[in-house]
């Protein structure tokens, strides 16, 4: 018996929980089932994500209802131009009664932080989110505190209005797993959120999964077979975002500033595992690697000045590099 034939039964074990996630989460929020599979998929990868799309288009609402369908910590943090590190990770506060310093931790001690509107924040506040995203721990005065297990920072952007804004730099974009942006609904999604938004009873979320079964998703997920002719398709990829002539894309040469960094491969792959992962199948093909390669790539890949001049945006160029190199 294979690794895979092993993995498909604790696969089908898990997949209702997952279901029930997907189905409590559907009571809010229509349509948008790629959005809500990217979210589960970056807390099943324990990566983080990046939803970037105009106002009104339930990005924080998604964020939400997926915290309130999981038995786990939630913060919400609005972040604002005058917020501040201590706000964030918390800060030492003197006791003048005992003479002592005592540590008041922030919001960030959670599992899932909506960071909303992230693009608001000062360049101190984004400093201090970035080790807690990548060293999974914070700094306050000289001790050094881990962040609990899972901790996933589920961010939100307005792409459109940039005053008062602090673009993020590309060392904390690149620590998102996934970009996504987010689209208006098609007409008859918005009828139906139109019937079942504009009351006062709105729809109540229960709690149907656990950090255990989350955890117990990570592993299985991990385990999923990845095929070294598919992780070859991986490399390729990322490969061609740096050297496009190598792959018969010498136009894209002056269109790419920068390419995708190794830790996009590294995602790419884990991501891939997930997507898997939630089909219910216990290896990667090809086209689950094309389905999330826009959304691990977009952000990591730098276009020129001449591709703006064209109105060429890293999609288009991702695209071109998808439909070119070959599929094995």
């Amino acid at each position: 018996m294979t690794i895979a034939d092993q993995l498909k039964p604790e696969i089908d074990e898990i997949a209702p929980a997952i279901q029930c996630v997907r189905e409590e989460v559907a009571k809010v929020l229509v349509g948008q089932t790629v959005m809500v599979d990217r979210l589960l998929m970056a807390l099943i990868a324990d990566g983080h994500i990046l939803l970037e799309g105009i106002p009104g288009l339930a990005k924080t609402t998604s964020v939400k209802t997926l915290a309130q369908a999981i038995d786990t910590g939630f913060s919400r943090i609005q972040f604002t131009p005058d917020l501040l590190p201590a706000d964030l990770i918390g800060t030492q506060i003197y006791r003048p009664q005992s003479h002592d310093w005592v540590v008041k931790h922030g919001p960030i001690f959670t599992n899932l932080l909506l960071a909303d509107e992230i693009n608001r924040a000062p360049a101190k506040v984004q400093s201090a989110l970035l080790e807690a995203m990548q060293e999974r721990q914070v700094t306050i005065g000289d001790e050094t505190y881990r962040l609990p297990d899972p901790f996933l920072v589920l961010a939100t952007q307005n792409p459109i209005e940039q005053e008062g804004t602090y673009p993020l730099p590309e060392a904390q974009v690149d620590r998102f797993m996934l970009k996504l942006r987010v689209l208006y609904p098609k007409q008859e999604e918005e009828r139906e959120i139109l019937r079942r938004m504009a009351r006062r009873e709105r729809p109540t979320v229960e709690k149907v999964i656990t950090v255990e079964a989350i955890l117990r998703a990570r592993e299985v997920a991990d385990a999923i077979y990845v095929d070294p002719k598919v992780e070859d398709y991986i490399v390729d990829l990322v490969f061609a975002t740096r050297e496009p002539a190598r792959y018969r894309l010498e136009a894209l040469e002056r269109l790419i500033d920068y390419g995708a960094s190794p830790r996009a491969t590294i995602y790419l792959a884990q991501a891939s595992k997930v997507q898997a992962f939630l089909a219910g199948r216990p290896y990667v093909t090809p086209q689950d690697v094309k389905s999330v390669a826009p959304d691990v790539l977009r952000h990591r890949v730098l276009v020129s000045y001449e591709a703006e001049a064209q109105d060429l945006t890293s999609d288009d160029l991702l695209q071109d590099i998808l439909n070119t190199v070959d599929v094995p």
